[in-house]
């Protein structure tokens, strides 16, 4: 059985920072491509940065780039996201995704295997 749990949302005023993480179990993590999305209230889902699982990154948002840092570690099957100098329109619930295209450019339709989302709110 796929389980994968996101955690490290929360409240925080814009210019701060957070680590989200995500642990997946029922999968061989080292083989698989690794994606981070977000929906913010009224809009769709929009990918966000996705890892392959040679550890190529590729950012889908221009507004993230220099802030948000996506990783990996194999070895304990764990997802990141930093996310430095966070601004109110980083609000949003922020999924993991499994096994999907990091050429997705679909909001996430190929990834099979989804958190259940953990909450980011950006205050200013």
């Amino acid at each position: 059985q796929v389980q994968v749990v996101e955690s490290g949302g929360g409240s925080v005023q814009a210019g701060g920072s957070l680590r989200l993480s995500c642990i997946v179990s029922g999968l061989t993590f080292g083989d698989i491509n690794m994606g981070w999305f977000r929906q913010a209230p009224g809009k769709e889902r929009e990918g966000v940065s996705c890892i392959k699982w040679s550890g190529s990154i590729f950012y889908d948002l221009d507004s993230v780039k220099g802030r948000f840092t996506i990783s990996r570690d194999n070895a304990k099957n764990t997802l990141y996201l930093q996310m430095n100098s966070l601004k109110p329109e980083d609000t949003a619930i922020y999924y993991c995704a499994a096994a999907g295209s990091c050429a997705d450019g679909s909001g996430g339709r190929t990834f099979p295997y989804w958190g259940q989302g953990t909450q980011v709110t950006v205050s200013s």
